[in-house]
């Protein structure tokens, strides 16, 4: 009797002894996980603008200074995004290039032009992403670390009024490249652009390149291809046609990344370590420096950045060596 009641009564205390311990665990959990997302909270303003220098002009060409925005995913009250974005003005580009998703809010729009009021003092070009034409939604976040085989559904009730920012963009003489392509002079440099359509929606129709642009003609010139989502059939297509330069966004860096590793996805098929950055694209024996843009905003549904901090990116463009012109 005194051997069972031992037993029955040090049960309780065993019990309480888990219970204590999986609660102790669970708020353990808790506090790693609001540490990790104050963390990511913190990182979505971290702006900074990566450099990169490439000798791609023909000889005895003069630099060309392009600066890369991509992924600003406005929402109206972002004023330290805004103060930001206008002040890189300040570094007088002699280009600016747009790869999309510019809005990520249906009334986000007057701050975004406010935002890129000083820079659309500059020549410009620009495509759109999904993020033009309609807002976000609520997701679960889960779905991204899955391998993407569909189509976004987009409803009506979320399109946001690209139409409006695509006429402040042309009226302020930003070259819309959207399945379109359009040369610009630039600094003495003939720039041939070709730019598509969102691959994100499946939208991309390649445009090839503007008269002219298979010979050399009157002036140098140089190729330049944009995308916002970089998948790897329009990269195959940039690449076959001869490009000198790919531009592109749409990954956010991966967002969320491993410090060590890198990313974890890319939401389109871009091998994750090419996340963001600047490499080189193979395809058919040739080969393009691509420059993916870690971006500058992201979804207000997942305000969260780890490791992986926005970014603008300020692309020197400069002569070949004559005596090495490839």
């Amino acid at each position: 009797m005194t051997s069972s009641m031992a037993t029955s009564s040090a049960l309780p205390e065993a019990v309480s002894r888990t219970v204590r311990g999986a609660a102790l665990a669970a708020g353990a959990a808790a506090a790693g996980a609001g540490i990790l997302f104050g963390y990511g909270l913190g990182q979505t303003t971290r702006f900074g603008v990566r450099e990169e220098t490439l000798a791609l002009l023909p000889p005895g060409s003069s630099p060309i200074r392009m600066l890369h925005l991509s992924d600003i995913h406005m929402v109206p009250g972002q004023e330290l995004k805004r103060r930001w974005l206008a002040s890189l003005a300040e570094m007088e580009p002699d280009l600016v290039i747009n790869t999309g998703d510019n809005l990520g809010h249906m009334d986000g729009l007057a701050a975004l032009l406010e935002a890129l009021g000083p820079l659309m003092a500059f020549p410009g070009a620009f495509v759109p992403g999904s993020n033009c034409y309609f807002g976000p939604k609520p997701k679960n976040p889960f779905r991204y670390l899955r391998k993407r085989s569909d189509t976004p559904r987009n409803s009506p009730k979320y399109q946001l009024p690209w139409q409006a920012m695509h006429r402040a963009f042309g009226s302020a003489g930003w070259v819309n490249l959207t399945n379109r392509n359009h040369s610009l002079a630039v600094k003495g440099t003939r720039l041939d652009f070709t730019g598509v359509d969102d691959p994100h929606l499946d939208l991309d129709r390649f445009a090839g390149w503007p008269a002219g642009s298979s010979t050399s003609g009157t002036a140098p010139h140089l190729r330049v291809a944009l995308a916002h989502a970089p998948y790897q059939r329009v990269l195959d297509k940039f690449t076959d046609a001869g490009t000198d330069l790919i531009l592109a966004g749409h990954t956010h860096g991966g967002q969320v990344c491993i410090p060590g590793y890198g990313a974890l996805v890319t939401n389109c098929d871009l091998p994750t370590w090419r996340a963001s950055g600047l490499t080189q694209w193979d395809f058919a024996g040739k080969s393009t420096p691509l420059n993916v843009s870690a971006g500058i905003g992201t979804s207000r549904f997942a305000p969260v950045r780890i490791a992986c901090p926005p970014e603008a990116i300020l692309l020197t463009l400069t002569a070949r060596d004559q005596a090495n012109p490839i």
